[in-house]
């Protein structure tokens, strides 16, 4: 059975002291953390503000502040209730192996990111394929790096996985080759074909003059010659040039006539 006096000796002597503890921390994680909220957009400001630092660097060096100063707030909260921080240290260390093995796994993350931010593979608004991710960079953070994928799916990629890996920046060169192919009819001249081509693909929106589009001969099918149409343009506009070059292939083959592909039938045995 419970001992309702020594509960009640317990409420009436420390319970009060107790309450005014849980309600000094509960002040002290609003206040803190509204505190670390200003200092993260000052600091970020003033880095900002003379445009000599860039915004990926600003945002890993924001979120390595915003680490420790939210440590600093936890420990500040432990220390209301009479924690000492030799004593939160102790804590962690006999936590014992786990902790260390998941930490030390949190530290290739960062030892990732830091080299990231040094050698800058790629920065913020870069498009790259990292980590098996393809998509748009948001954000470098101290552990992972955020990537939006042009279906608009949010993935956070460990900073080791990434930087272990091939990194292919689409953003670091001027414009980029949109790889397409047309096949046409064993009856069609396929001369012809890429002279009627060259103009409409040469017409597309942001489709680059210089390099001009490659369109050629690529490799011969039993349907007929299958060629390589090939524009060049900026990262930005590769989804719309890539579909608009096979809407211009469709025009310009229908317009000419020209028979669909077939497969040739095999002669019968007798």
């Amino acid at each position: 059975m419970l001992n309702t006096e020594a509960i009640w000796q317990f409420l009436s002597t420390q319970g009060a002291d107790f309450g005014l503890k849980v309600l000094a921390a509960i002040a002290a994680w609003v206040v803190g953390r509204w505190l670390i909220s200003l200092a993260l957009r000052l600091f970020s400001a003033a880095l900002l503000r003379g445009k000599q630092i860039d915004s990926t660097l600003v945002t890993y060096l924001r979120s390595i502040l915003s680490v420790l100063l939210n440590i600093v707030l936890i420990l500040s909260i432990l220390d209301i209730f009479g924690v000492k921080t030799t004593s939160f240290a102790a804590l962690l260390a006999g936590a014992g192996l786990a902790i260390g093995t998941a930490w030390g796994g949190l530290l290739t993350h960062f030892a990732a990111g830091v080299f990231m931010q040094v050698l800058r593979p790629f920065k913020v608004g870069d498009f790259v394929q990292a980590g098996g991710v393809t998509g748009t960079v948001t954000e470098i953070g101290l552990f992972g790096t955020t990537i939006t994928s042009p279906d608009n799916v949010h993935t956070i990629v460990g900073n080791n996985t990434v930087f272990n890996g091939a990194i292919q920046n689409y953003s670091t060169l001027p414009h980029r080759r949109v790889d397409c192919t047309a096949k046409v009819a064993n009856s069609v001249d396929p001369l012809d074909a890429i002279a009627r081509l060259k103009p409409a693909i040469a017409a597309i929106p942001n489709v680059m003059t210089t390099p001009a589009p490659d369109i050629e001969i690529l490799q011969f099918t039993p349907e007929g010659p299958l060629l390589a149409v090939r524009p060049y343009c900026h990262t930005d506009h590769y989804w719309q040039v890539y579909f608009d070059t096979h809407k211009a292939i469709v025009a310009t083959f229908g317009a000419a006539g020209y028979p669909v592909p077939e497969t040739p039938l095999a002669p019968r045995n007798r």
